[in-house]
């Protein structure tokens, strides 16, 4: 682990490399697991407001969903709020590209500019998690490793791409410009 603005970042952040491969995958992620995507505080109160913006972008199912469970629901399992999930145990704002590819919701309604919102930071941030502990304020990050990945993997090698510079939008919107000059120079120092 490094630190970087008090957060503990995993050195597999740093190192591992990481390419999404949606050809491959199909946006698995987006319909796997036993949990909808985390959730800011911040972020229940935004997809609140959104919904009506983002509603026509949405398949019928996750309107359903979203109309009887809210646009958040807490998950015991997480030990805190997800996004909502279709009785198949996919996430209610998941629609499909016409190639089959999973594509949120709340991004697509982004990119038409329907909402100022693009989508959960969980999302963005995939692979990377962040763990926090309010009792200790104490905030980590994290490499998820998930065997639906190993496509993205693989391309992450192939393409020399290590994981925070595959995400690096995300980490930028989360914690600014100077948090990412930081990470890189930590991995810089940790190559040699």
């Amino acid at each position: 682990m490094v630190i970087v603005q008090d957060i503990l970042v995993s050195e597999e952040v740093l190192t591992e490399q990481f390419l999404c491969n949606l050809n491959a995958c199909k946006g698995a992620c987006c319909w796997e697991g036993d949990f909808g995507a985390p959730l800011e505080a911040e972020e229940l109160e935004t997809l609140s407001q959104i919904y009506e913006d983002i509603k026509p972008f949405l398949r019928p199912a996750g309107i359903e969903a979203i109309e009887r469970q809210g646009a958040h629901v807490y998950f015991p399992g997480l030990k805190g709020p997800g996004t909502p999930l279709l009785e198949d145990g996919a996430c209610a704002y998941l629609t499909f590209e016409d190639n089959g590819i999973a594509k949120c919701g709340i991004e697509k309604a982004y990119e038409a500019g329907a909402t100022h919102f693009k989508k959960p930071i969980s999302c963005h941030l995939y692979p990377v998690r962040v763990s926090y502990n309010p009792h200790v304020d104490f905030e980590a990050l994290n490499y998820d490793v998930w065997d639906i990945c190993s496509a993205a993997c693989t391309a992450g090698k192939a393409a020399k791409l290590p994981v925070y510079q595959f995400v690096k939008d995300a980490i930028i919107r989360k914690y600014g410009e100077a948090f990412y000059e930081e990470m890189d120079a930590a991995a810089g120092y940790l190559k040699g």
